[in-house]
């Protein structure tokens, strides 16, 4: 689609949306709306019959099934408006027709220009079904949902879970070992004495004599013998980009084993201070523990269990982010972060609480909130969109201290205080980056490569100019400065960064 065709399409969507807004925000049908809306044509939101329809019934079923919309009675597929008569008699069968929907469904009708216009506000009992069957609006029609499509409704509106559903793959007599409940148990703080079925089934564990995959994650050997995807990936990156990854690893044990093995990655490969006082010297975090753990266990108990990702923690030279696959849960608005809480997988969340991994249900983001503010931090960032929630925690680049050093061996390089104004050019990453690698000598394409560069004229405008003026690097043959011999080394100013880098 060209610009210009995808700006007016996006326009058109604005516009019908707007409409649509107005009608099932105030109810009452005006000319002039009606006009807009036959002016822009039928969409996800508006269907225009030319008489009574047979199928009112799937329409406003498909349409309570979305975000609601609008029919028109009395305007034909091109948008004219022909009208129709016995209004009141037709306000009757619409109403009768959309309480025979199960469950019934809220309709307000008007009449407008010899126009019934019939509007569905967004309804919140989906879903629904008209004559047994399930309807959903797709672009600018109606369509009956298949089994798989209906499955998926009811796993999109909350309605089923996937927590509790049971998980066939895991068997009791293999893989509910004894160091498998022993470890379970002690979380759990089942007592000694108590029969692990029975437990189980208190717990509501286990329905039927079949593991929930709740039961399943959290009794795991491999958690991924169960759901292929619901192990966490843990990475250390290069810079601020994905382009180079340091260090990954995967961890695929029980639910609970992950979230340690995660809190524990993130406690080695992030900066430690040590802070010393009268008694000796404490080690703090560059960023506040209960935060991340917080975090971290909304990311686990709250993703989508369905979903072909995994959760994510990425750090960063400037960042953590930990992401979570799903988006929102069913009931959930990116304003309600904070305020409270719909779990997804409301067994598991609620053995969380069980095993003292969350403190309060409910709470979660404002407690986040309120560590990084009583640590000194500043507060992540929550993205939301339909397929993933991103949390994002902003490194303290540069703090007081001494770092440990087994983390300074294992995550990027923490720079000195670099003047604004070569930063402001050249990053502090990139020129101390630059900085170790010509230790000795080195060629353009040399310098190129450690940078991921390609283009010779980007590089030495952006990155060798500003090295080269700051007094970072000088030329090996300066009287030649095209030589084919000609290489990069440090200067006075540029060895004392390397010492300090290197110390």
């Amino acid at each position: 689609m060209h610009a210009c065709c995808a700006t007016r399409t996006n326009h058109i969507i604005a516009i019908t949306d707007q409409v649509t807004d107005q009608v099932t925000d105030q109810v009452a049908m005006t000319e002039k709306t009606l006009s807009n809306i036959t002016a822009l044509g039928e969409g996800f939101t508006t269907e225009f019959k030319r008489s009574m329809p047979s199928n009112l019934g799937r329409e406003i079923c498909a349409f309570a099934n979305a975000t609601g919309g609008v029919i028109l009675i009395g305007v034909t597929d091109d948008g004219e408006i022909v009208g129709v008569t016995h209004h009141n008699r037709l306000k009757s069968q619409v109403q009768s027709i959309a309480r025979s929907a199960d469950p019934p469904i809220a309709v307000e009708t008007d009449s407008v220009n010899g126009v019934l216009c019939v509007t569905i506000p967004e309804q919140h009992g989906k879903p629904y079904s008209f004559g047994g069957k399930y309807y959903i609006r797709e672009g600018a029609s109606s369509q009956q949902m298949s089994r798989d499509e209906i499955r998926e409704f009811f796993f999109k509106e909350g309605l089923i879970r996937f927590d509790k559903t049971p998980c066939h793959n895991f068997k009791i007599d293999r893989d509910l070992t004894p160091e498998a409940w022993a470890r379970f148990a002690a979380r759990a703080h089942i007592p000694n004495e108590m029969d692990p079925i029975v437990a189980l089934e208190n717990l509501h564990l286990l329905e039927n004599g079949i593991m929930t995959h709740a039961g399943a994650w959290l009794l795991a050997e491999d958690i991924t013998r169960y759901t292929l995807t619901a192990g966490v990936t843990c990475a250390v990156l290069r810079g601020t980009t994905n382009t180079h990854i340091i260090d990954l690893k995967n961890f695929t044990g029980d639910i609970c084993s992950i979230y340690d093995d995660c809190i524990a990655y993130m406690q080695a490969k992030l900066n430690t201070a040590l802070i010393p006082h009268a008694h000796g010297r404490d080690e703090r975090l560059e960023l506040p523990e209960d935060a991340l753990r917080e975090a971290m266990v909304n990311a686990i108990a709250h993703r989508d269990y369905r979903s072909t990702a995994k959760v994510q923690v990425h750090i960063f030279y400037d960042r953590l982010e930990i992401v979570t696959p799903g988006g929102l849960p069913a009931g959930m608005r990116e304003e309600d972060l904070g305020i409270r809480s719909v779990p997804r997988n409301p067994l598991l969340f609620g053995m969380f609480h069980r095993m003292g991994m969350v403190e309060q249900i409910g709470s979660g983001i404002r407690r986040i909130r309120q560590e990084c503010r009583d640590y000194g931090v500043e507060e992540p960032v929550i993205e939301v969109s339909d397929n993933w929630v991103v949390t994002t925690f902003k490194r303290q680049v540069e703090h007081g201290g001494q770092i440990t050093p087994h983390v300074t061996e294992q995550v990027p390089y923490r720079y000195p205080t670099i003047p604004e104004q070569v930063t402001a050019q050249v990053t502090a990453q990139v020129i101390a980056q630059v900085v170790l690698y010509c230790r000795e000598p080195r060629a353009t394409k040399e310098i190129m490569g450690v940078l991921e560069l390609k283009h010779w004229k980007t590089f030495r405008s952006n990155y060798l100019q500003p090295l080269l003026d700051d007094g970072w690097l000088e030329m090996t043959v300066p009287d030649k400065p095209t030589s084919s011999k000609q290489k990069y080394r440090l200067t006075v100013k540029g060895r004392k960064l390397l010492a300090e880098l290197v110390n």
